[in-house]
């Protein structure tokens, strides 16, 4: 599996710590930064990590800032992207299994290592079953999202 990962300074720690966690677990991670703690904003690396997956460069990509807010915010404008916000596991395994989320994102200041390693787990070993009850739901959310390429593209 091919994930990008990428952070701001809040979240370098974690993103370090969960790049080497996920390289343990075979994965193949690209590093999109940030490599210091010197004070970055984050939109400009969630941008850059969620249209390198909207582009199908990776299989699914993880952010990190303070809260994981502001990263899920910035992912989902990119056209394509479903990006959830993880605190507990059930949502962890729900973000894929009911909303096939490429994305998670994290919390450095509210989310620890152990609970953020665990949560990678559940996301990395669920699958979407586009035959569930959410299927629908998903590609409505796909339809959305084409209208507004579409909108946007005659503008």
């Amino acid at each position: 599996m091919k994930i990008v990962i990428g952070a701001d300074h809040n979240g370098l720690k974690l993103k370090n710590t969960l790049k080497g966690y996920l390289q343990e677990r075979g994965a193949e991670v690209t590093d999109a930064g940030v490599y210091t703690e010197e004070p970055v904003d984050y939109p400009d690396i969630a941008w850059k990590v969620a249209e390198a997956v909207a582009a199908g460069t990776y299989d699914r990509g993880i952010l990190i800032c303070g809260t994981g807010i502001g990263m899920s915010i910035v992912a989902n404008k990119v056209p394509g992207i479903r990006a959830a916000q993880c605190t507990d596991p059930y949502s962890a395994e729900r973000a894929i299994k009911s909303n096939d989320a490429q994305i998670i994102t994290f919390g450095a200041l509210v989310t620890g290592e152990a609970v953020a390693k665990k949560l990678v787990d559940i996301w990395l070993d669920s699958e979407f079953d586009p035959s569930c009850p959410s299927g629908r739901k998903v590609e409505k959310i796909k339809e959305l999202d084409e209208k507004w390429r579409c909108e946007t593209a005659g503008a």
